[in-house]
């Protein structure tokens, strides 16, 4: 394990890192075929999903000691970050798809190696207002979506913690870059609120802790009613919080909330860190520590177009249970 360094915009900024060595990649294609294939069934089937949660077992060592590492303690960025993750078995990459709601239903080493590193850190999981519940999404600009606040959308996206309006949102979003912007300018912002409270004042920081602020559902979740009752911007220890907060979407209720609001986000800009992933790059954000968002970028929409995909997991399939119709891995 490596701390990479990555230039912010104000300051210095690490990420842990890990970059698979040729073993560990073999090890992972080695296990993409035992999910992988004709006579497997699809990605969303239970069938699948467990055979995934029993391959997972079988990633390589060093790469599950990184993991396991991560998950005891996701470190002051709140991002862990694997490099050389296969994305393809040697077959050629199909063109970036350009359609809206798009997801991966076919099992591919690149699905069985991200769902199979994510099962490492929890349940898998999916939103069945986001996507029709598919668990491995595409992320990929779709036209007339260019201003959208969404996964679809090629605008500057705002920072925000994942379904930020959700009461089972994810602990963990994986991010595998299946082919990079080639305009290099879509890069993947992310900010911890690790590295954001000691900027903010005590007064500040009292404001964020009381349930000040209402948060709306994304464009994506199509028209799913309302926003649920008042929250804080940031729960538990306020040494040591987690946040809550989408800078899209999250609405304070006063004037100081508001004011309040405004300080946290220029805190997290100028802690902020840009990555520009490359192909085989697995970013996964600790959805409880950080805010990740997006640079804009100008799509061409030729089938060459940045392409990323994303898998959710939860820490607590318990916690969800709830949300989950017949103990599934969708979420109400």
């Amino acid at each position: 394990m490596t701390q990479i360094e990555i230039l912010a915009p104000a300051a210095e900024s690490t990420v842990t890192a890990h970059e698979l060595t040729a073993a560990e990649q073999t090890g992972l294609i080695a296990l993409a075929g035992r999910l992988t294939g004709p006579r497997h069934p699809l990605i969303d089937s239970p069938d699948w999903l467990a055979a995934a949660r029993e391959a997972t077992s079988l990633l390589p060592r060093r790469l599950l000691g990184t993991l396991r590492a991560f998950r005891h303690d996701p470190g002051p960025d709140g991002v862990l970050l694997l490099r050389g993750v296969p994305v393809t078995a040697g077959e050629p990459l199909r063109p970036t798809p350009g359609v809206p709601n798009s997801v991966e239903h076919v099992p591919t080493a690149a699905a069985a190696a991200i769902v199979s590193v994510m099962l490492q850190l929890g349940e898998v999981v999916a939103f069945r207002n986001e996507k029709s519940g598919a668990l491995v999404q595409n992320v990929v600009p779709v036209p007339g979506k260019e201003d959208s606040q969404s996964n679809a959308g090629s605008v500057l996206l705002e920072l925000h913690v994942e379904n930020a309006f959700h009461d089972n949102r994810p602990d963990y979003v994986g991010l595998l870059c299946m082919r990079e912007d080639p305009t290099g300018d879509a890069k993947l912002c992310t900010s911890s609120i690790r590295r954001a409270l000691p900027l903010l004042t005590g007064p500040t920081r009292r404001v964020l802790g009381e349930p000040r602020f209402l948060t709306e559902p994304p464009p994506s979740f199509g028209a799913l009613g309302g926003v649920r009752s008042a929250h804080p911007v940031l729960l538990g220890d306020l040494d040591d919080p987690n946040v809550l907060v989408d800078f899209a979407a999250t609405h304070p209720l006063d004037e100081q909330a508001e004011e309040a609001m405004a300080e946290l986000r220029e805190a997290f800009v100028a802690t902020m860190a840009a990555h520009r992933l490359r192909v085989g790059d697995l970013a996964v954000v600790d959805n409880r520590v950080a805010v990740h968002g997006r640079t804009s970028f100008t799509p061409r929409y030729d089938g060459e177009d940045r392409w990323l995909e994303r898998v959710y997991a939860h820490l607590d399939n318990r916690r969800s249970r709830v949300d989950r119709l017949h103990g599934g891995a969708v979420l109400n």
